[in-house]
C-alpha cells in the first residue's frame, strides 16, 4: 500500500469510529451522520461525515459569502453594531448546538441547516422578499419564499449549475425552517425521502401558507433555535436605534422571560432543554418532539407580538422602502429585457449566466433567471446596480 492509499485508508478508519461513536453518545431520536442521503449516492465524500460535509459545503457557498452584507432587519442605517444577516446565522448555529448538545443529538446536522436556512434571502430583508413575490407573481411565477429560493440556490445555482449535492436531511430543515410560524413544540414528520422532499418543495413554492415540519428532531430544534435567535436580538437592536425604549417590553415578558437579550436566549434554551427532556435521569427525551412550556411559549408568542407591532411594522424603518421597492421593479424589468434581447455584456450575464450549465438557463424562464439573480444580490450592489440605471438611491442614516 502505497503513501496516499495508507492516509486514505487511515482516515476511513477513523470516520468509522466516528460513526459509531455517534452511534453510542446521540440520543435514540437523534439523526446519524451515517444515515445521510444525497441526490448521487455514489459521490466520493472523503474521510468527512455526512453533515459535517454540508456545513463545510455551505460556507464554501458563494452564496454564503454574500450573507456579509444582507439586511437581517434594519436596512440603510450607519451603526455598526446592528444585526446584519450573517451574524444571525451564526446566532441561529451557536443556539442551535447548544440545545442538541444538552438533547444528545447531531451537532454537524445542526450546524448545517442552520448556516443555510437564509442563503436565499434577498436584498433588504423581509421587506424585499414580500416586493420581491410581488414581482414574481406578476410575472407569472409562483411567489417568492426565501426558504424556498435557498434549496433553489444550494441545488441549481452553485457551482454554475451543479449544486453541492447536500444531504436530504440538511435540505430539508432549510427548506422546513419557517421561524415565523409560532409554534409551542413541533414534532417531527419522518420517513421523508428525495421524492417526498421534491413534491413539498413544489407543494410550499406553489402554496405560501403551506405549513412544513422538518423530517428531523434537528430540523425542529434550528426552526425554534431561529426564533430564540432573533427575538432579544431584534430588541437589542431595536433599542439601539432608539425606535423602542427597554421599559417597553410588555411586563409580563419581562418577569418570565427577562427584558436583554442574554436573559431571553438564557431562559428560552433553559425551558426548551429542561421541558423537553425526561424527568428523572434527564438523560432522553420525553417523546419523538421538541418544545416549550406552556407559560414560556404564551410569553414568546406575546413578545413576537410585541416585536412585530413595534419593530417590523414600525413606519420609521420603512422610510426609505418606496425608493427602494421602486428599484426592485426598475431591475427586474431590466433584467428581463436584457435576458430577452440576449445582451451579453450587461451585469446579469457576466456575474451570472457566463459559465453557468446550459441546462440551468434550459430549464428556467427569463423571469426566473431575473428572480434568482436579484435574491442573490448583496444589498450594496443592489443599490449601485439600481444607481446604474437611473434610480434615486437612499442614504443611511
Amino acid at each position: 500500500m502505497d503513501t496516499d492509499q495508507y492516509k486514505v485508508s487511515k482516515l476511513l478508519a477513523l470516520k468509522n469510529r466516528l460513526d459509531e461513536r455517534e452511534q453510542q453518545h446521540l440520543c435514540s431520536l437523534a439523526t446519524l451522520s451515517r444515515d445521510g442521503r444525497r441526490r448521487r449516492p455514489g459521490a466520493q465524500t472523503g474521510h468527512r461525515q455526512a453533515f459535517a460535509l454540508d456545513a463545510d459545503r455551505i460556507l464554501h457557498a458563494k452564496a454564503y459569502t454574500r450573507y456579509i452584507d444582507k439586511t437581517q432587519v434594519f436596512y440603510m442605517v450607519s451603526n455598526d453594531h446592528i444585526t446584519h444577516r450573517v451574524l444571525h446565522v451564526q446566532l441561529v448555529s451557536k443556539i442551535a448546538r447548544t440545545i442538541g448538545r444538552f438533547l444528545r443529538l447531531n451537532e454537524d446536522l445542526l450546524e448545517a441547516i442552520s448556516l443555510g436556512h437564509d442563503i436565499g434571502h434577498p436584498p433588504f430583508g423581509h421587506d424585499g422578499e414580500r416586493e420581491l413575490a410581488e414581482l414574481c407573481s406578476l410575472h407569472g411565477l409562483p411567489p417568492f419564499q426565501h426558504n424556498v429560493q435557498s434549496i433553489q440556490f444550494l441545488e441549481r445555482i452553485e457551482r454554475n449549475g451543479r449544486g453541492w449535492d447536500l444531504t436530504l436531511q440538511t435540505l430539508d430543515g432549510i427548506l422546513c425552517h419557517d421561524g415565523e410560524i409560532h409554534s409551542r413544540f413541533l414534532v417531527p414528520r419522518r420517513g421523508k425521502d428525495f421524492t417526498v422532499f421534491d413534491r413539498e418543495l413544489r407543494e410550499k413554492g406553489n402554496s405560501p401558507g403551506m405549513e412544513l415540519l422538518p423530517m428531523t428532531l434537528e430540523g425542529c430544534v434550528v426552526r425554534l433555535s431561529d426564533t430564540i435567535a432573533y427575538i432579544g436580538r431584534d430588541i437589542e437592536d431595536a433599542i439601539e436605534l432608539k425606535l423602542i425604549a427597554r421599559r417597553d417590553i410588555p411586563a409580563g415578558c419581562r418577569k418570565i422571560l427577562g427584558d436583554t437579550n442574554g436573559t431571553i436566549v438564557y431562559h428560552l434554551v433553559e425551558d426548551l432543554i429542561t421541558n423537553s427532556l425526561a424527568r428523572g435521569d434527564g438523560m432522553e427525551l420525553v417523546h419523538d418532539s421538541i418544545g416549550f412550556s406552556p407559560a414560556v411559549s404564551d410569553s414568546l408568542k406575546e413578545l413576537k407580538e410585541f416585536n412585530y407591532r413595534n419593530i417590523y411594522m414600525n413606519p420609521l424603518i420603512k422610510r426609505d422602502f418606496p425608493k427602494i421597492q421602486n428599484c426592485y421593479r426598475v431591475l427586474f424589468e431590466t433584467y428581463l429585457d436584457q435576458v430577452a434581447k440576449m445582451e451579453t455584456g450587461s451585469e446579469i450575464f457576466t456575474e451570472m449566466l457566463d459559465g453557468m450549465d446550459p441546462y440551468y438557463v434550459e430549464k428556467h424562464a427569463p423571469a426566473e433567471i431575473v428572480r434568482d439573480f436579484i435574491a442573490g444580490m448583496t444589498d450594496d450592489y443592489f443599490l449601485k446596480e439600481a444607481a446604474y440605471y437611473g434610480c434615486p438611491i437612499p442614504e443611511k442614516i
